[in-house]
């Protein structure tokens, strides 16, 4: 856990500079790339995935460890080669943990999120999931573990392999030459964010596109069929903690619902999508059937809102920064309690985002768990002794959070054109 706060410490300043860096150059380029509740919320989500990561809330079927002690048939010294070919083995484990992320009902639930957003740009690449408590995906690992890749080579790949794939969720990069046929680029993975009948299900490779051709899911980004982003059945919130589990309250409510038994079993390992014909009918779901017409979620955000949003955006990752810069300085107790404010405290002002009345009650827990704390440890945690007189400010943000979120509901939410569904 250390180590992978310590790595989080560097990796966080580093794509936040790149997003601003894309937003510049997106401006001077005479586009538009962002969009400022679809960016906040794309930043919160990636907050929420450290969050859940600092507690730990992964059950892992069969270590990699376990695996690698068991069927391990060579011994094999750390080389530049063996990192690479642990790179290629991580990068195929992934191209299948990905196809069945987007083709298995139960398993989209587990990547909704990183669609959700109707834009393609950089911050889109930090909405990381939360909903995913079991690691399924454990026998994609065997081939590594059976020609006895160590543990710390993986350790020390995966994060690699996984921020590798940050850069191509952009817009302003056009097609690479060469690098076409070899690596995931932009373009290739504009195609796998789109929802296009003709891009739906495509281009499920991370770094290698050479899967895609192999297995046969490739689709070249046509110039003549401009990408459209999100997901068939738009999120219609800003909040992503709902997101997350929207998918799976979904096939919760339809198991529930269909006079089925053998459906009732059957809808959770269908391919995404399917329902039960009785709870199909009866109980309707909108999706997009015409992309060229599909209208962005969107809600009506006075300056003030906006800039209430940034705020809590920046105030939220200090508090954030500073558990994982001082993370061994926690008790695991503390960092429960951390998290849990933190995560409730995203849930409400991303709430109020969306203008819906579930913000006020959300807020009243949030600010009762901000005073317990407060009341029991007699300060802030630890974070008087980086910012003298924090707790004072801690205060001052609870009283200013509660008076704020009462008036954006109560006072702006006459503008709001549509229901917020949540």
């Amino acid at each position: 856990m250390e180590a992978y706060a310590t790595v989080l410490t560097y990796a966080i300043p580093g794509f936040v500079l790149l997003i601003l860096i894309e937003s510049i150059a997106a401006k001077m380029m005479g586009m538009q790339v962002n969009r400022a509740m679809d960016t906040i919320s794309s930043l919160c989500s990636g907050m929420t995935n450290t969050l859940k990561s600092l507690l730990g809330l992964s059950v892992v079927i069969l270590s990699y460890e376990w695996m690698v002690n068991q069927f391990a048939l060579f011994t094999i010294e750390s080389s530049l080669a063996l990192y690479v070919i642990t790179f290629i083995g991580l990068d195929f484990a992934g191209y299948w943990s990905h196809r069945f992320n987007h083709t298995i009902n139960i398993m989209w639930n587990r990547h909704v999120i990183h669609h959700s957003s109707e834009e393609f740009n950089l911050s889109c690449a930090l909405r990381q999931t939360i909903s995913s408590f079991v690691g399924v995906y454990f026998f994609l690992y065997i081939p590594l573990a059976i020609i006895g890749v160590p543990v710390m080579v993986i350790a020390i790949t995966s994060p690699l392999h996984l921020f590798a794939q940050f850069w191509y969720h952009t817009r302003l990069i056009d097609r690479m030459g060469f690098l076409e046929q070899i690596i995931v680029t932009p373009s290739h993975h504009r195609v796998h964010h789109a929802i296009n009948p003709i891009y739906v299900d495509k281009n499920y490779s991370e770094i290698f596109i050479i899967w895609d051709k192999w297995f046969g899911t490739f689709q070249e980004e046509l110039k003549d069929e401009a990408p459209v982003y999100g997901t068939l059945k738009q999120s219609n919130t800003w909040n992503p903690i709902i997101i997350n589990f929207m998918h799976v309250w979904m096939l919760a409510q339809d198991a529930w619902r269909t006079q089925n038994w053998v459906d009732k079993f059957k809808i959770w390992f269908m391919p995404t999508g399917w329902r039960p014909e009785d709870v199909k009918s009866k109980y309707p779901v909108q999706i997009v059937e015409h992309v060229d017409t599909r209208q962005k979620y969107d809600t009506p955000a006075s300056i003030p809102l906006q800039a209430w949003s940034w705020f809590q955006l920046i105030f939220h990752n200090v508090l954030i920064y500073f558990i994982l810069s001082n993370i061994t300085e926690f008790s695991f107790q503390h960092i429960c309690l951390y998290v849990i404010f933190l995560m409730v405290s995203i849930f409400a002002f991303t709430t109020v985002m969306d203008k819906h009345d579930l913000a006020i009650p959300v807020e009243v827990i949030k600010t009762v768990i901000g005073v317990t704390i407060l009341s029991f440890l007699g300060a802030w945690f630890l974070m008087d002794s980086i910012i003298p007189g924090f707790t004072i400010i801690m205060s001052i943000y609870l009283i200013m959070s509660f008076i704020m979120t009462i008036y954006f509901i109560k006072f702006e939410r006459s503008d709001m054109p549509v229901e917020v569904q949540l």
